[in-house]
């Protein structure tokens, strides 16, 4: 088990430092996208979630539909979160890259001193996060190290955001890392895998609903009159029944109508579960940093390191 989980983090790890480099003027989101999720296949890992690439005030869960346009520009702050995972053991990892490019075209020189203070913060959370992790730690502690880690820039986590524990074939397995101290008396237990995700805001710390949906998660099988629904439910359930999948997947498989109208209908009859993006409340900028760590007696070990 913690063989694997080390394999599907090396893999996660060199992957993001890759792609990472693609993050600048010009570049379309869905080559990013597509470039993480074929490497991860190449290198032998299966996908443990779509590709995440969440731009400036959209914290989390965008990732392109087929034929997306979205463009990266020049100073953008872009959050690149990806999985990856070996015999079910998942490595899921996050980094906020400032895009390169004419940045001072699209940003001043103040906007352009606070996004990278933004970056600071999330790092620095995930970092006292770290250094707090260990066997026999409250998840609250945990939680409350991220806020005072982030606060020493004057900024403020995502309150309505967590990291989470990690199990075989489950990205979220049903314990929650806080990014403050929210009172949660779990105990953290040695062997234990956890998702460790501060996420930094110069706004109040609070995701919304976006429009659009572009990542859903098996519920149950029901049945569908129409064949092609049905015929597409049991593709879901054969290929992705465990972990999220890209609605792009789908479209691509069965091609854009097929895919729209089967996703639509599986959707609302709670087949499947529709994420939509998360965008900070006030409409301010947010960077994320993530690791998965194994909890140690004394510690804990970094597998996207």
């Amino acid at each position: 088990m913690i063989e694997s989980y080390i394999e599907s983090g090396k893999i996660a790890s060199r992957i993001r430092n890759e792609a990472s480099e693609m993050i600048k003027e010009g570049t379309l989101v869905i080559d990013l996208v597509e470039y993480v999720e074929s490497e991860i296949l190449k290198s032998g890992a299966q996908i443990a979630f779509p590709c995440n690439v969440s731009i400036n005030e959209v914290a989390a869960h965008y990732t392109s539909p087929a034929g997306d346009k979205t463009t990266i520009r020049a100073g953008d702050m872009v959050k690149l979160d990806l999985g990856a995972m070996i015999d079910g053991y998942i490595a899921d990892t996050a980094i906020t890259i400032i895009a390169g490019g004419n940045i001072d075209e699209n940003y001043t020189q103040d906007e352009i001193n606070l996004h990278e203070e933004i970056v600071e913060a999330s790092a620095a959370g995930l970092e006292a996060a770290i250094a707090t992790a260990r066997a026999g730690v409250e998840v609250s502690k945990i939680g409350a190290s991220v806020r005072e880690a982030i606060a020493e820039y004057k900024l403020n986590p995502i309150f309505n955001l967590t990291g989470h524990s990690l199990e075989q074939n489950n990205l979220h397995a049903g314990i929650s890392i806080p990014n403050y101290d929210n009172h949660d008396h779990y105990v953290l237990e040695e062997g234990q895998a956890i998702a460790i995700e501060p996420f930094a805001t110069n706004g109040e710390g609070t995701v919304n609903d976006a429009p659009g949906h572009y990542i859903f998660s098996y519920m149950a099988n029901k049945p569908f009159r129409m064949r092609s629904t049905q015929r597409i439910l049991k593709y879901i359930q054969h290929n992705n029944a465990y972990v999220p999948f890209s609605g792009r997947w789908i479209t691509d498989e069965f091609g854009e109508r097929k895919g729209s109208i089967a996703l639509k209908q599986l959707s609302e009859a709670m087949a499947i579960y529709p994420y939509a993006p998360l965008r900070e409340k006030q409409g301010c900028f947010v960077s994320q940093k993530e690791h998965t760590v194994i909890i140690e007696k004394e510690g804990c070990t970094i597998t996207t390191i």
